[in-house]
């Protein structure tokens, strides 16, 4: 008994080429660019607010002023809504 193994993912250059040729019958050649030219800018805007949201992720340290203050000298600073 022979296993046979085949790609049913959408990595497979056959399936590109259905789904392209079904977009193409129902969407039509005239509207077919500006689909893959918003969907292209719609990828672009996701991975820049990626970007943003991991860049805004490495500036959010604690600070002193997350604490109530400044520290004094001498002094651990205290934990953030514990006054004293």
């Amino acid at each position: 008994m022979a296993v046979v193994c085949c790609s049913v993912g959408i990595e497979n250059p056959v399936h590109l080429l259905f789904i392209a040729a079904v977009a193409l019958i129902v969407l039509g050649p005239k509207r077919l660019p500006a689909l893959a030219r918003a969907l292209g800018q719609a990828v672009r805007e996701f991975r820049a607010s990626l970007e943003e949201r991991d860049n805004a992720g490495a500036e959010l340290e604690p600070s002193a002023h997350a604490s109530g203050g400044e520290p004094v000298a001498g002094q651990p600073p205290r934990p953030p809504g514990e006054s004293g």
